[in-house]
């Protein structure tokens, strides 16, 4: 089984790509609503918190979780890789961990470079993602001369969470916080939504782009994680068959909240265009 781990919400657009891509595979998500949001949270608090998930979900049959959340992708995942899974999960012959935590920002960091064509780059995300620098210190990993500039943008999480995507109040934030960024560097050319809940504005995002953009402004690029993380998973159980062995192949897709389930489930279906059925868990 794979595991699918987000603070709340917004992991479910990652989920709901995986699936359509990889289909045939189980899969447990779990979102720690009740601490939800994460984007504020020290770095300390996030590990803790992420390393929870982590541990319930490696304890009930996933080998593999994607930590479908930037700020706990950018705060704990490698503390989590390089300090606790040699001590969480057993090892294969070549003293390789049987069980793997992947992120969704290095894939992400990937698709970027190959996308920009003036090597300008802004980055839309939470607090807490913007803090941990983690865009900019993975994009100059691969490529120093892209310039990166980030954009916190506080109030798209609730507004979205609250069911209020399509309304005319969203229109207000969407503008404000993509006037400052494309203030910072006018000859940004990609656009990264840093944080899961933002494909849910997309639509709001390209209308305020273009409004904003001047008369004449080459096209902004606007890049989703979903299908990114989707594309690079399935390549990496490709490439790790002795992973992809111990993923369950029954098709089926179970949820777990910290919070209510009745209001975990009515949220879902913001994210996901379904019902689902949801089980309350204890971290």
């Amino acid at each position: 089984m794979i595991g699918v781990f987000d603070s709340g919400f917004g992991g479910l657009t990652i989920l709901k790509e995986i699936r359509r891509r990889l289909p045939e595979y189980d899969y447990l998500y779990l979102g720690d609503n009740a601490r939800t949001p994460y984007g504020t949270r020290s770095f300390d608090v996030v590990y803790e918190y992420t390393l929870q998930a982590v541990r319930y979900l490696f304890s009930h049959g996933c080998n593999l979780v994607v930590l479908a959340c930037n700020t706990a992708s950018a705060k704990a995942l490698r503390s989590i890789q390089q300090n606790d899974l040699p001590c969480m999960s057993p090892m294969f012959s070549d003293g390789k961990p049987q069980k793997r935590v992947l992120g969704i920002i290095r894939p992400t960091v990937e698709a970027i470079g190959k996308l920009t064509r003036t090597g300008h780059v802004g980055v839309l995300a939470t607090q807490g993602t913007v803090v941990s620098e983690s865009y900019p210190i993975e994009i100059h990993k691969i490529n120093t001369s892209v310039r990166v500039v980030q954009q916190a943008c506080p109030m798209w999480v609730p507004i979205v969470e609250n069911g209020e995507a399509d309304s005319p109040g969203a229109d207000y934030f969407v503008d404000k916080y993509l006037a400052e960024i494309l203030a910072k560097d006018p000859e940004i050319d990609t656009l990264l939504l840093a944080c899961t809940h933002y494909p849910l504005l997309r639509p709001k995002i390209e209308q305020s782009l273009r409004r904003l953009q001047p008369e004449g402004h080459s096209e902004v690029s606007l890049l989703s994680q979903g299908a990114i993380v989707a594309e690079s998973l399935k390549d990496y159980l490709r490439r790790h068959p002795e992973i992809e062995t111990q993923c369950g192949r029954g098709g089926k897709c179970s949820y777990l909240t910290t919070e209510s389930e009745h209001k975990f489930a009515q949220s879902a279906t913001i994210f996901m265009a379904e019902e689902i059925e949801v089980k309350h868990i204890d971290l």
